[in-house]
């Protein structure tokens, strides 16, 4: 097939489907104890599979857990690998996802842009540097109460527009196009209850990326730390030399970490870090929840064991207390498992080169579902759905973009196809 026919594909609804889903609430909740974390998040995963009913796609399901599975069926003789998509359907619980108002900025060229509802929340130029990408494209933003959604509607909307057109132009050859939407992904539990077997792929991609032309194929590999100090406690009216505060003693190891290495505000590129994320407790007991982040897997237990020695040196200034000191597996660096199949990366680079991109390739400093699915069993590299500033008011994507990302979608489609 001549890929100029995909490339020649005009007047796509993808700005509309995405404007539509991003005024549906699906923020997740991590302190919730349900899957999805929160009931709303089904309600975008209900319209999508009447959507993908009503195009015409094949064992469209959603489970019991709120994942949504569909196919859209090879319409070739050859033998070719069933490829997957997937998105994840939640937003952050940064900031709010509840009505959402999205307004589409036409003909943008480069001014600051001050949101409507309020005008203290400026999408300043010289502060968002791809914006200087964008002279002459359309941009969404939300009106400066809300997110925008973006992470992950507009890949949610790329999926389902190349679903649509994949459909309705049988001309465009294609292996099984499986298609996943998972909830919960915001909050790190994306994939906890995912069917692989449901998927029914060889291999996925995420399209849950950033800048147009990118591709990753690197994360992060990720562990969470739980540090219990066990103190003593006194009446306070008669604490003199008794009491040891359990409190007092985790501010201490917090105030004793790294400042100008091994600290989300003083690392970039692929430099790890140890983060604390949430301090509670009383006199008595105290407990400091980390992240432990690092592109070289064996670099976290280095990490971890400088963070206990921190604790132990604090620690050691009050023999009357003891301490307990957690690890646990978050996800690990996707290239591990990706480097093993170097055809899926080299697909995805050139479904974005005939695109109309010059393809970028990325590590990513943070996870993506497609993180979990790889060591799952399903390598999946992740994709660029063109949103910008996630998680804050501030969020932005252009029209062009998510147009880019629906051509690569089918690009990687018809070349899977064209290499079988």
């Amino acid at each position: 097939m001549d890929f100029s026919v995909i490339n020649d594909i005009k007047d796509m609804s993808v700005a509309e489907r995405f404007m539509r889903y991003v005024q549906i609430d699906t923020q997740s909740d991590p302190n919730s104890a349900t899957f999805p974390s929160t009931a709303k998040q089904l309600n975008l995963s209900k319209m999508l599979v009447e959507e993908l009913t009503a195009l015409g796609a094949k064992d469209v399901e959603l489970d019991e857990n709120g994942y949504v599975y569909a196919t859209i069926p090879s319409n070739t003789d050859k033998n070719v690998p069933a490829i997957c998509f997937c998105s994840h359907v939640d937003t952050s619980p940064d900031c709010s996802g509840k009505d959402v108002k999205p307004i589409v900025h036409r003909n943008y060229q480069g001014q600051d842009i001050v949101l409507p509802d309020d005008k203290s929340v400026v999408i300043r130029y010289a502060e968002h540097k791809d914006l200087a990408e964008q002279i002459g494209n359309d941009i969404i933003t939300a009106s400066g109460t809300t997110l925008l959604g973006a992470d992950d509607k507009a890949g949610v909307a790329e999926i389902m527009e190349a679903a649509k057109i994949l459909l309705q132009n049988p001309h465009i050859k294609h292996g099984d196009i499986k298609i996943l939407f998972t909830p919960d992904e915001e909050i790190g539990r994306g994939v906890d209850f995912v069917n692989l077997e449901r998927v029914g792929a060889k291999f996925a991609y995420t399209m849950d990326g950033e800048k147009a032309g990118t591709i990753e194929d690197e994360t992060f590999s990720a562990d969470a730390v739980t540090l219990t100090i066990h103190g003593v406690s006194v009446h306070p009216g008669f604490a003199k030399g008794k009491m040891q505060s359990a409190i007092k003693i985790a501010a201490k190891i917090i105030e004793a970490l790294p400042k100008d290495r091994l600290s989300p505000e003083s690392t970039s590129d692929k430099e790890g870090f140890i983060h604390p994320t949430n301090i509670s407790g009383s006199v008595e007991k105290a407990t400091i929840n980390f992240i432990v982040r690092d592109h070289v897997t064996a670099n976290l237990a280095r990490h971890e064991a400088e963070l206990e020695s921190i604790a132990q040196k604090i620690l050691a200034q009050y023999p009357g207390c003891s301490y307990t000191f957690e690890t646990k597996e978050q996800y690990r660096n996707m290239k591990e498992v990706l480097d093993q199949y170097p055809e899926i990366m080299e697909i995805g680079l050139e479904a974005i080169r005939r695109a109309g991109m010059t393809p970028e390739r990325r590590s990513i400093r943070g996870g993506t579902d497609g993180s979990r699915l790889s060591f799952m069993g399903l390598p999946c590299p992740n994709i660029f759905a063109g949103g910008h500033a996630f998680h804050g008011k501030m969020e932005w994507v252009s029209i062009q973009d998510m147009e880019k990302a629906v051509k690569t979608i089918l690009h990687i489609a018809a070349l899977w196809e064209e290499r079988a």
